[in-house]
């Protein structure tokens, strides 16, 4: 899979909480395992996956299983630490893209949150179709 880190570069280490933001796809998978990244354990950030195309089967230490969709959200707390995979499914799209970003939290109790219900609304700026998921812009609010 070609992943492209945009957080942490040289010029900047950080954007407010923002360490780690991460883009990966699109790529095609139906000649591949896709997405094989193996249980790892992380401490005191957030992980926001948020998909465009294909599908994400999340595990994680505390026992929760999430399929993550393009149009969710799935947001996992590290806390004071968590352990977590992150695989394509074996009856999954053959395309994957995604973004991945990662926010500096304290310590705290490690959890999980997926988010399927997003208020999207789709909206024309300029002849192109933008998708407004969270916050505002040219007059529509989500």
């Amino acid at each position: 899979m070609s992943v492209r880190r945009t957080l942490p570069q040289r010029a900047r280490s950080m954007v407010g909480a923002w360490c780690f933001l991460d883009n990966y796809g699109s790529d095609d998978l139906s000649a591949s395992a896709g997405m094989q990244v193996p249980p790892r354990p992380q401490t005191g950030l957030q992980t926001v996956s948020w998909l465009f195309a294909g599908e994400v089967l999340h595990h994680d230490s505390l026992g929760s299983v999430a399929m993550v969709r393009p149009g969710e959200l799935n947001l996992m707390s590290a806390g004071h630490g968590i352990s977590h995979s992150e695989q394509s499914p074996s009856d999954r799209s053959p395309l994957l893209h995604g973004a991945q970003l990662c926010v500096a939290l304290p310590d705290g109790a490690p959890a999980l949150e997926n988010h399927v219900d997003l208020p999207d609304i789709d909206i024309d700026v300029d002849g192109a179709t933008v998708r407004v998921s969270l916050g505002e812009l040219a007059g529509a609010r989500s």
